[in-house]
């Protein structure tokens, strides 16, 4: 039980008025813009709109110069403004093999049709600081950008490639009812046993660090699931709705996605025949880490669905989908902070009474062994 803070009132607008000087820094130094944040600080902006369930990146810049550039304040920012926003329409599924491709690779297959797209990585970069940045900006005359053409044909490695050979299992999103209406994690709460298609918005959404941690642990024999990297992509799809005024599709704008699909060996079941199976993940933004960890937890938590024995947190339905969210994990981590003066000195009498009573109780059994 929490009790009011009496008299705090002065306090906490002046915690206000020093939370804003310490995000504004020192005057001396011009004032991060908007822009500059969305522009150069792409990739936080990224994690931002993905974990906070909004693409607007204006909206994922400002909230991090609101935030001080903490990540998960910034994404509670978000989602509450979220809750705020009219939904006027339901978009229709994107079409990522229409992407428009600005990174494409695949580590299964070398040469593939369309070939290798590098892209925007730090792969190939050497993990030393580049102190180069500590000095004037250079204009945009002075930088050197690739322009080579990217060609239109570039099938999907496990779609288009495994599946000529029906080495690849088909997809489902529910196990019962491929028909069902998919569900929606931002109007309903939770509930388990939960579907795909919940378990892979619920991953998206989820804490980059926590998704991390569990698609490393699959790596490491926690699952028994050994992973390959089918094909990640980069790059910008279209996002349609067909307003029931109209009757047809109505391109609405274009998002920057990274999609990762995993392949992964099945040794088959009574059912099923030996092949490989596929983990899926999908953010908004530039952010590979995050996707390659969604499809490794997401393939580990089709373990039931594979008739695959449960043995690592990873496959742990509830235990994933009930820990990943970083805004409820924040609450209740950070709950502790706030006034429990009640509860503590109840927890104290309790102390105090059972020292003494076990201290009576010692008493007791000393005067009776003399």
């Amino acid at each position: 039980m929490y009790v009011a803070v009496k008299g705090g009132e002065k306090a906490i607008e002046n915690a206000h008025k020093l939370l804003a000087e310490k995000r504004r820094g020192s005057s001396s130094i011009p004032e991060l813009t908007i822009d500059q944040i969305r522009e150069q600080l792409s990739l936080s902006v990224g994690r931002v709109m993905a974990e906070g369930s909004l693409y607007d990146a204006d909206l994922a810049a400002l909230a991090i110069k609101q935030a001080r550039g903490d990540v998960i304040e910034a994404i509670f920012l978000i989602r509450a403004y979220r809750t705020t926003l009219p939904r006027f329409a339901y978009s229709n599924p994107i079409q990522t093999d229409k992407m428009h491709i600005e990174r494409r690779i695949s580590a299964t297959y070398k040469d593939l049709p369309g070939g290798q797209i590098l892209g925007p990585t730090f792969d190939y970069t050497h993990r030393l600081l580049d102190f180069d940045l500590m000095e004037t900006e250079k204009t945009p005359d002075e930088l050197e950008r690739a322009t080579h053409p990217i060609s239109d044909d570039m099938p999907r490695v496990l779609g288009n490639l495994l599946n000529k050979e029906g080495l690849i299992q088909q997809e489902t999103i529910h196990e019962d009812d491929d028909d069902a209406p998919v569900g929606d994690l931002t109007r309903e709460p939770l509930d388990f046993p939960a579907n795909r298609d919940l378990r892979l918005q619920n991953l998206a959404r989820g804490d980059e660090g926590f998704i991390l941690s569990l698609g490393y642990s699959t790596q490491r024999g926690y699952a028994r699931n050994h992973a390959f990297v089918g094909e990640i992509r980069l790059g910008e799809v279209a996002v349609e709705i067909e307003p029931p005024e109209l009757g047809f599709s109505i391109d609405i704008g274009d998002i920057e996605i990274t999609e990762c699909e995993t392949v992964n060996q099945f040794q088959g079941s009574k059912t099923e025949p030996p092949q490989f199976t596929r983990g899926y993940g999908l953010v908004f933004g530039q952010n590979e880490r995050k996707a390659i960890s969604m499809a490794l937890v997401d393939r580990a938590l089709r373990a039931e669905e594979l008739g695959e024995e449960i043995v690592a947190p990873a496959q742990d339905e509830e235990f994933v989908m009930s820990h990943s969210d970083n805004i409820q994990a924040t609450g209740f981590v950070e709950h502790i902070k706030l006034p429990h003066y009640v509860d503590f000195q109840a927890e104290l009498g309790l102390v105090r009474r059972m020292r003494q009573e076990s201290k009576a109780s010692q008493e007791q059994t000393s005067q009776a062994a003399e």
